[in-house]
């Protein structure tokens, strides 16, 4: 079984606790749909917010799905002038029999615009 990861972003309304929540568990769910994965095959989920987002860690909303027994981490994306404000940001590292290729990547709302080269 190989390694892979799966890279998602989404922009949120607002530095509002439960727009965090919110939008990491949209996030989470579409990536998780749209690549027929379950917990078991989760290795670890890293988890990024602009320096805008600080209310809540989107870590939680992945422990308040049942990411009990995954290694997650939460850091801050780099300030970069002019860059989309608003965005949380996950890469998860997965076991899965799939060839690279046939990862699905996720960007929802705003953040669609960051990857315009990948069907939404």
């Amino acid at each position: 079984m190989a390694v892979r990861a799966v890279r998602g972003a989404i922009q949120v309304d607002a530095n509002e606790r439960q727009q965090i929540l919110d939008g990491t568990t949209e996030l989470i769910n579409a990536v998780m749909d749209r690549n027929n994965l379950t917990t078991d095959d989760l290795i670890s989920v890293i988890f990024t917010a602009t320096h805008d987002l600080d209310a809540e860690f989107p870590a939680y909303a992945a422990r308040q799905l049942g990411f009990n027994d995954v290694p997650l981490l939460c850091t801050t994306e780099i300030p970069v002038p002019g860059s989309m404000p608003r965005v949380l940001r996950l890469m998860a590292h997965i076991e899965s029999e799939k060839p690279r290729a046939q990862m699905h990547h996720v960007y929802l709302r705003g953040a669609a615009a960051l990857r315009r080269d990948l069907p939404q």
